[in-house]
């Protein structure tokens, strides 16, 4: 299988680019940068008590990268895709290379939704997302949003804006103002897959990606016997920004 080289995915990322092909079995592929870009500010992110709700009860489990292939095959295989194989083996290589991740949603052992992206600096890349039940890709985004919160991330890009993500806090910027907040997050000459790519610090301190682990234990153990669900941990980072 035919595959984007990974250096050559992040330095289309780190200049605001990025792949998309016609439909699924499309066998060509083209390079995108959108006039408008939709993105949704990290203090900005719109948490619906219905959404509160599902985040607080016990009945989902949300992982991270344990799914990566089955999300964006999921995501492929929707009627409306602009994923073909060679996208889908191009990410599915970059996620081996620890640069993509997913966010996956279970319900009683059975993959119900989530969320696929791309990592760079203090920036994340959200690619696309699925949803086999009520609101499991909405509990991916707030989860994400809250992991990139906790993380001292920047800049969550949504590339082109829907009304499923106008709900959610999404806005429309004109891609200068979107290539200022791009080259903030990377850091000063951070393009390449290298320097900022890497990891990197933010204003905040350092960017990492999977920070909210170490939080989520260090509330499960003041807790003790009582810990709640993680959700609610969610719930109450992702209440102080809305």
């Amino acid at each position: 299988m035919k595959t984007l080289d990974p250096d050559l995915l992040l330095r289309a990322y780190s200049i605001g680019v990025f792949p998309m092909s016609d439909g699924r079995d499309a066998q060509d592929l083209y390079w995108v940068e959108p006039r408008r870009r939709a993105i949704i500010p990290l203090d900005g992110f719109h948490l619906s008590r219905s959404l509160r709700k599902r985040l607080r009860s016990d009945l989902f489990e949300v992982t991270r990268d344990t799914a990566f292939a089955e999300i964006i095959r999921l995501c492929a295989e929707r009627q409306d895709t602009w994923i073909n194989a060679e996208i889908e083996a191009s990410y599915i290589r970059l996620h081996e290379a620890g640069r993509a991740h997913s966010i996956e949603v279970w319900r009683e052992g059975r993959l119900v939704g989530g969320l696929y992206g791309v990592r760079l600096g203090a920036a994340f890349f959200g690619e696309s997302m699925v949803s086999l039940e009520r609101d499991a890709s909405k509990m991916a985004l707030a989860w994400l949003v809250a992991r990139l919160i906790v993380g001292n991330f920047q800049l969550l890009d949504c590339q082109f804006m829907t009304p499923h993500l106008k709900t959610m806090g999404a806005v429309e910027i004109d891609q200068k103002d979107y290539l200022a907040l791009l080259a903030s997050a990377l850091g000063e000459g951070g393009g390449a897959a290298g320097g900022a790519s890497a990891g990197g610090a933010s204003a905040a301190g350092p960017v990492e990606f999977e920070a909210l682990e170490r939080l989520l234990g260090a509330k499960g153990r003041e807790a003790g016997a009582g810990v709640p669900p993680s959700g609610w941990v969610i719930a109450q980072l992702l209440g102080q920004t809305s």
